[in-house]
């Protein structure tokens, strides 16, 4: 079993949702915080790849396994597609072959050789008249679209092989051991050549690129190409009209161009419809078709030129080759897996999303779905996440932040840059004795608080974190934090009520003042009782002394 051919690299995805909001048929899911492309639904037209802006999508590789065929032996021939002059610095196929060869390749040769085979079998049934509308079916991503999405249509698309399976079918015809290898701008040719027998690898633009990096080679460019005359209008088919432009004179039926998945989508709703009918509808999954294929990565820098140089190359003639005897193209449902859920089912979705009337639908397709609708049914479907509503989300931040803001004991202001009051919750109201915040809001703050420290934090762009100071008029000591988003223009104020706490503070002090004073006046009385003591006892210790003396000095004498 093959690998996917567009995988998802987890580390690079940003949850941006816009290679949902790309994608035509929606068929990429986003759970766990991340994008994943769901291959049943998917038709490989390469929106996401390209619109990526973290390049997140990655495409197979099949470089290995070409270089393995070289390597073995195997006799290996390039089918390139005529966009290949829009798309590498190169003035023919000639030049081409050279840069292929110097790779290892052992052939390269024109896709429009069986391009031009495909327009012949057009040809053929247009002249029989039997279909009212009747697509081509050169894109295998409009095959896919159709087959997935439309099978009601599968009887109005040509049945015919593709230019690359055609010309892969001739290689191998005339080469049986021939390895061939489309190159290629389309991510879908990748599917179709691991589904046809014809074509043993495709490789895209890209990695034709890269190989050539790796092995230090440029294309070749020699002598400006000049116009011989050979196979030319098939050259024309990567070009919006192409197809057309390479179609004989068939009567009664309109030629049309379509491109865009979009666009081509509304077509297949007028055929439906029974609204389009006596015409041949060249389909495109690309805007500008495949000069603007996903893996011409700067297509939308080039389509200008890239359109100018297939004109030079191209012209009016044919290669002369006859269609295989068998250019049929096996084309079937693809049976999508896909449960509808029902209105309840929905309905409960829109309403956790907050869509509780019709009114409340904004369908402004930030989430990638183009009405709410369509989003509920992917959530139900398990595509899609509630929280990747935009709306949904701001609502709920800001019902949060409302909630927190009037449910905070702390008084609250937000300012703009002019000190203009931009919002107040009613603890501030309660704080100021505010009757309505129309006392206070739009009005410059200055009318109720000092704003020298607000014009501070501004000037210096510096914050206030838990200043306490008094504000005389309310009698209040405050708390007060300052913010400055200087990104968003406001200040936020932020006030606690200290003033019991000051009152609280005030009155110990003036206690541990009172109990200082009266601490000195006892120790100042006991100060002179103690010295008063002192004097008495110095007195009849002297006393007592000279009586002692006396005593010893009589009993000296005896």
């Amino acid at each position: 079993m093959n690998e996917p051919i567009i995988k998802l690299k987890q580390d690079n995805c940003k949850d941006c949702y816009k290679c949902i909001r790309n994608c035509p048929v929606k068929a990429i899911s986003f759970a766990n915080n991340r994008a994943e492309i769901i291959p049943d639904e998917c038709i490989l037209c390469g929106r996401c790849f390209v619109v990526c802006p973290q390049n997140a999508k990655e495409i197979r590789s099949d470089i290995q396994k070409v270089q393995s065929a070289i390597r073995s032996g195997k006799k290996v021939i390039a089918s390139v597609a005529p966009s290949f002059i829009a798309a590498f610095d190169v003035n023919g196929i000639e030049d081409f072959k050279r840069t292929l060869t110097a790779l290892g390749f052992a052939d390269a040769r024109e896709t429009a050789v069986g391009a031009e085979m495909v327009s012949r079998e057009y040809e053929r049934i247009l002249a029989e008249g039997r279909h009212k509308a009747l697509i081509s079916s050169c894109c295998p991503s409009i095959n896919t679209l159709i087959e997935k999405y439309y099978p009601d249509m599968l009887g109005h698309l040509a049945h015919v092989l593709t230019p690359m399976q055609a010309h892969c079918s001739m290689i191998k015809r005339e080469c049986p051991d021939a390895f061939t290898v489309f190159i290629g701008p389309c991510i879908s040719k990748k599917q179709e050549a691991d589904e046809a027998a014809s074509v043993d690898a495709c490789l895209t633009y890209d990695e034709i690129s890269e190989w050539m990096a790796e092995q230090g080679e440029s294309p070749v460019s020699g002598a400006s190409y000049q116009n011989d005359g050979e196979g030319q209008r098939a050259r024309f088919y990567p070009t919006a009209g192409g197809i057309i432009k390479s179609l004989n004179k068939t009567s009664g039926y309109h030629r049309v161009a379509i491109d865009g998945v979009e666009n081509c989508r509304s077509a297949l709703e007028e055929i439906r419809s029974g609204r389009l009918s006596g015409a041949f509808i060249e389909m495109s999954a690309c805007e500008g078709s495949c000069i603007a294929g996903p893996i011409i990565r700067e297509h939308r820098q080039r389509r200008l030129s890239g359109a100018l140089k297939v004109a030079r190359y191209a012209g009016y003639s044919d290669y002369g080759v006859k269609p295989l005897e068998d250019m049929t193209m096996p084309l079937a449902p693809a049976g999508l897996k896909r449960v509808i859920p029902g209105n309840e089912a929905i309905n409960q979705v829109l309403k956790k999303m907050g869509k509780t009337s019709p009114e409340k639908e904004l369908n402004c397709g930030c989430c990638g779905y183009p009405t709410c609708r369509d989003k509920a049914i992917a959530v139900c479907q398990g595509k899609a996440e509630i929280e990747m509503c935009l709306p949904f989300l701001k609502e709920k931040a800001e019902s949060f932040s409302d909630k927190i803001i009037a449910n905070t004991p702390n008084a609250v202001l937000v300012m703009d840059e002019d000190l203009v009051v931009q919002q107040i919750n009613s603890s501030a109201m309660r704080l100021f004795k505010l009757r309505s915040p129309d006392d206070i809001l739009h009005a410059p703050v200055v009318r109720m608080l000092d704003p020298t420290d607000y014009l501070n934090v501004v000037t210096s762009g510096r914050g206030v974190v838990n200043k306490r100071h008094y504000i005389a008029e309310y009698r209040l000591f405050v708390e007060e934090t300052i913010l400055y988003d200087r990104q968003y223009k406001i200040l936020i104020s932020i006030m606690r009520d200290v003033t019991e706490q000051e009152n609280a503070r005030a009155q110990e002090e003036e206690l541990r003042k009172q109990t200082i004073e009266v601490t000195d006046k006892v120790i100042d009385k006991q100060m002179r009782v103690v010295q008063e003591i002192a004097s008495l006892l110095g007195e009849t210790t002297a006393e007592t002394k000279v009586a002692l003396t006396k005593l010893k000095e009589a009993m000296k004498n005896e």
